[in-house]
C-alpha cells in the first residue's frame, strides 16, 4: 500500500521538478501548515455536525413544552427531535439525501464560497426558527434547514479534502465525531446551569459564525476565500497539492470512477444501515428494570456511550488504518443480529452488557468512516479525488434512510407484541 500511496500522491514536492535547495527553509513552515491545516479542518468538522445536533437537541425540549406532560415520544436525540414515525423521520434525511444525490453531478460547478456561506446561514437559521418554534411544523422546518447545513456541509468539505495532505481526511473526521459528544454534553451543561432551552439554543449561534469565520468570511478573513480552497486553511504559504477539479470530467468519466466506488461505497452503507437500524428500531427496547437508571435516563447514556465510541474512532487513524472496511460491516450486522436477539429473547443480565455493545458499535461505525474516506484519498488518482470525496459522501445518509424505511415499522411491530 505504501507504493501505492507514493506513486499517486505528491504531498510536499512540488510538481515533480527539481527545485531549488529550498526544503531547508520552508521545513517550519510546512510543518506549521500542517497545524494550521489539522485545526482548520478539525474545526470545521466540529462546527457542521456541532450545530446540528445542539438544535436537533434543544427541538425536542422546546417540543416537550408544547405537548402534555403525558407526551412519551421517545426521540433519538442524534438522528431527530421529532414524533417518532416513519414520515417525519425522513423529513429530516431527505434533504441531506437529495443533496448527496446530486452532488456528483452538479454542485462542483457553485464555486465552494457560496456553499459554505449557505451551510453556515441554514445552520444559523435551524437554530432561530427551533427556539422561536411554538409548532410541530415551525419545528419541523428548523430540522430541514439544519439538514441541508449538514448535508452541504459534509459535500463540500470532503471534497475540499482532495485540495490537502490526506491528514486532513482524519482531523475532519475526528472533529465531526467530537461534535455529536460535545454538542451533546454542551447542551446539557447550559441547560443543567439554568439556560431555557430557548436561551441556550440562542447561544450556540457562534458555532455558524465561528463556521463562516474560519472558512473567511469573517472581516479580516482571506482576501480569496476560492484561491484558499487551494491553500492551508489558516493562512500560509503554498498549496501543497494541485489536483484536477471534477468539473473537468465527463458524464462517462463520472460513472467509471463511481463504479469503482463501490467497493467503498457497499459497505459504508451496510455500516450505517445495521448501526441506524440498531439507534432508531432498538435502544427504546433494551430496556432493563433492574437498575436505578429510568427508562429516558437509559436511553441518554445509549446515545452517549454511542457517540463516544464514534469520537474514539473517527480519531484513531493516526494508530490504526483499517483497509478492509468490509470487515467492520460484517461486524456491525452481527452487532445487530445479537441486539435484535436480545430485544426478541431477553438473554443479557445487565444494562453493561448493553452498554459495551454501544460502544463498540460506535466504535465500528466510526471507523468505518474515517477509513473509508482515507483509503479513497489514498487510492484515487488526483483527477478523480473531489469527485470521488463527493459521491461517496451518499453512503452514510443512505444507509441511514433504508434503516429508517425498515427499523421503525419493526420497531412498532415488536412494541406491539410487548
Amino acid at each position: 500500500m505504501g507504493g501505492c500511496a507514493g506513486s499517486r500522491r505528491r504531498l510536499s514536492d512540488s510538481e515533480g521538478e527539481e527545485t531549488v535547495p529550498e526544503p531547508r527553509l520552508p521545513l517550519l513552515d510546512h510543518q506549521g501548515a500542517h497545524w494550521k491545516n489539522a485545526v482548520g479542518f478539525w474545526l470545521l468538522g466540529l462546527c457542521n455536525n456541532f450545530s446540528y445536533v445542539v438544535m436537533l437537541s434543544a427541538a425536542h425540549d422546546i417540543l416537550s413544552h408544547e405537548r402534555t406532560s403525558g407526551n412519551q415520544s421517545h426521540v433519538d436525540p442524534g438522528p431527530a427531535p421529532i414524533p417518532h414515525n416513519s414520515s417525519s423521520r425522513f423529513d429530516y434525511i431527505l434533504p441531506t439525501l437529495v443533496i448527496k444525490l446530486l452532488a456528483p453531478l452538479g454542485l462542483h460547478l457553485l464555486p465552494y464560497s457560496p456553499r459554505v456561506l449557505v451551510s453556515g446561514i441554514c445552520a444559523a437559521g435551524s437554530f432561530v426558527l427551533v427556539a422561536f418554534s411554538h409548532s410541530v411544523g415551525t419545528s419541523l422546518c428548523g430540522v430541514v434547514l439544519a439538514s441541508i447545513s449538514s448535508g452541504l456541509g459534509e459535500v463540500t468539505f470532503l471534497s475540499l479534502t482532495a485540495f490537502y495532505p490526506r491528514a486532513v481526511i482524519s482531523w475532519w473526521s475526528s472533529g465531526t465525531g467530537g461534535a455529536g459528544l460535545l454538542g451533546a454534553l454542551s447542551y446539557l451543561g447550559l441547560t443543567q446551569a439554568g439556560l431555557s432551552p430557548q436561551q441556550t439554543l440562542l447561544s450556540m449561534l457562534g458555532i455558524p459564525a465561528l463556521l463562516l469565520a474560519r472558512w473567511g468570511f469573517a472581516p479580516g478573513g482571506e482576501e480569496e476565500v476560492e484561491s484558499s480552497a487551494r491553500q492551508p486553511l489558516i493562512r500560509t504559504e503554498a498549496p501543497e497539492s494541485k489536483p484536477g477539479s471534477s468539473s473537468s470530467l465527463s458524464l462517462r468519466e463520472r460513472w467509471t470512477v463511481f463504479k469503482g466506488l463501490l467497493w467503498y461505497i457497499v459497505p459504508l452503507v451496510v455500516v450505517y444501515f445495521a448501526e441506524y437500524f440498531i439507534n432508531q428500531g432498538l435502544f427504546e427496547l433494551l430496556f432493563f428494570r433492574n437498575t436505578s437508571l429510568s427508562h429516558a435516563q437509559q436511553y441518554r447514556w445509549y446515545q452517549m456511550l454511542y457517540q463516544a465510541g464514534v469520537f474514539a474512532s473517527r480519531s484513531s487513524l493516526r494508530c490504526c488504518h483499517i483497509r478492509f472496511t468490509w470487515a467492520l460491516a460484517l461486524l456491525q450486522c452481527l452487532n445487530l443480529a445479537f441486539l435484535l436477539a436480545d430485544v426478541w429473547f431477553g438473554f443479557l443480565p445487565s444494562i453493561y452488557f448493553i452498554f459495551l455493545i454501544i460502544l463498540y458499535e460506535g466504535l465500528l461505525g466510526g471507523a468505518a468512516y474515517v477509513n473509508t474516506f482515507h483509503n479513497i484519498a489514498l487510492e484515487t488518482s488526483d483527477e478523480h479525488r473531489e469527485f470521488a470525496m463527493a459521491a461517496t459522501c451518499i453512503s452514510d445518509t443512505l444507509g441511514i434512510s433504508l434503516s429508517g424505511l425498515l427499523a421503525l415499522p419493526l420497531h412498532d411491530f415488536l412494541c406491539q407484541l410487548s
